[in-house]
């Protein structure tokens, strides 16, 4: 008896701490002091066991995301300065408290998104970046399991120099592994581009758990070395795309000595990469770039902008094993010459983009080599090559009759009499750059707008060109956007 009358009382007193406004009638709508606490405790209730990672893995405690309402989290920590791995359960299924459960259903009658079907919310989360699908997985349950649906999850991006790469990949790739222990099968692109602070553990991670990926970009990540990179390209046999631009410390593309030996002798210890982007890699040399070329044989897109240390040899080796390539760029390779673009040359017909801007050694001689084997080139950059003159712009034009983007800026021998040529050949010409080239008059730009109709972008920059040939250039190309330093022009 006396312990009902103790309940009894200590329920008045629970009821008439609720809010001092509230009326005595018989109304039980709960006010606004109780949906806050009700929220509160919903929230608190979802923070209890560790399976979803939560948004404060993606970014720090600072940053712009978490400053407003949405984007504040329990789940960082302020003391170190650094963001914190926490992961987080599902909602709960059921709500016991019933201030709970009636707050709860009137924020679902008023959330009209939640009466798309399944497979629109995952088209609609398709398009959000990793650390939003991970802030949606906290919403409900509903949208935990609509989150790390896996056809969300063929693709991992992450950006930020502040983020803790290593730790963010290591949460990500575990909870993934949860239907196949150690082993993400759904994961085939990460794109981590200039997270500093990745590292090879990071890098090793990714080689472990995830062997069917086919995409890694790297871009801007500095700390990593040749060890990582090859454990990746050892492990996951079928990556296509590797970019590791900016990383200054990678100096080779090659197979582990364990997997080298592993590798039966039909296998021929091969590399299926077949897009390399090795721009500022500051460090390769032609011995690198001859063990990449042998490891590489099925390469069709190469980037070497920057690699200051490649000179013809390297392209000699590069054009033994790859015959297959399509692009390449070797644009401020200085010690790149006319003798290596006979080597280039060799690609013949199969080359259809090719950079060589500011190679000073390449003259007319190296042109010539192109335009005679490489038929079918479609872009070339040759701006800053200044030993380029009309001759070697007739040969282009001639022979590359379906050139379709040409960079000459910066070439001071070419005149209106190579312009002439190009605008009597290449009638699919849709981008040309004559920037600073100083004896361009507008007599040359007339005739290439009168042959190129299809002509989009003309850069004449810097040229001594008026303003009436400004103008008749964009009659006759009424889709040409002109990029120029004619104030009289507009």
């Amino acid at each position: 008896m006396m312990q009902g009358k103790n309940q009894k009382e200590l329920a008045g007193k629970g009821s008439s701490s609720i809010s001092s406004d509230v009326s005595s009638s018989t109304d039980h709508t709960p006010t606004k002091a109780q949906k806050n606490a009700a929220t509160s405790e919903d929230s608190d209730l979802s923070m209890r066991t560790l399976s979803t990672p939560s948004p404060a893995l993606i970014f720090p405690p600072t940053s712009p995301g978490f400053q407003n309402g949405r984007g504040s989290s329990t789940s960082s920590s302020s003391v170190t300065g650094e963001t914190v791995a926490m992961v987080h359960s599902p909602p709960p299924t059921r709500l016991t408290h019933p201030l709970i459960r009636l707050a709860a259903k009137q924020q679902k009658e008023q959330a009209h998104v939640d009466r798309l079907p399944d497979q629109s919310m995952i088209h609609i989360f398709s398009f959000l970046p990793t650390n939003q699908l991970c802030r949606c997985a906290r919403v409900c349950r509903r949208w935990y399991n609509l989150a790390w649906d896996p056809r969300l999850w063929r693709t991992i991006r992450l950006t930020g120099e502040t983020i803790n790469v290593d730790r963010a990949l290591k949460v990500l790739t575990r909870r993934l592994c949860q239907d196949t222990p150690n082993v993400c099968l759904m994961l085939e692109t990460v794109i981590v581009s200039g997270c500093r602070r990745l590292t090879d553990r990071g890098l090793y991670t990714i080689a472990q758990c995830c062997p069917e990926l086919r995409r890694l970009e790297v871009s801007g990540c500095y700390n990593i070395s040749n060890e990582a990179v090859f454990d990746v390209v050892s492990l996951c046999p079928n990556l296509e795309h590797l970019d590791v631009s900016g990383c200054s410390k990678v100096t080779c593309i090659s197979l582990t000595r364990e997997a080298s030996i592993k590798l039966s002798p039909l296998h021929g210890k091969q590399i299926s990469i077949r897009y390399l982007d090795m721009t500022d890699c500051f460090v390769l040399e032609d011995e690198g770039l001859h063990t990449i070329a042998a490891h590489c044989t099925q390469l069709t897109h190469l980037y070497l902008r920057r690699c200051v240390r490649i000179t013809d040899e390297g392209l000699r080796y590069l054009m033994i094993y790859c015959t297959s390539i399509k692009e390449l760029s070797v644009s401020d390779c200085r010690f790149v010459s006319d003798f290596g673009m006979r080597e280039i040359a060799k690609l013949e017909s199969r080359l259809r983009y090719l950079s060589i801007a500011h190679c000073g050694r390449i003259t007319d001689v190296g042109i010539r080599y192109i335009a005679k084997y490489c038929s079918k080139l479609r872009y070339l950059n040759a701006r800053g090559c200044e030993g380029i003159t009309d001759h070697g712009v007739e040969y282009l034009a001639k022979n590359c009759t379906k050139l379709k983007s040409l960079d000459i800026g910066k070439c001071p021998l070419v005149s209106d009499t190579g312009l002439e040529f190009l605008a009597l050949n290449c009638f699919n010409l849709k981008r040309l750059s004559l920037k600073s080239c100083e004896s361009i008059t507008g007599q040359g730009l007339q005739i290439v707008a009168a042959n190129c109709f299809d002509l989009q972008m003309l850069n004449v920059q810097d040229c001594d060109v008026s303003v009436d040939a400004l103008r008749f250039v964009k009659r006759h190309c009424k889709r040409c956007i002109i990029e120029h330093t004619n104030p009289a022009f507009f």
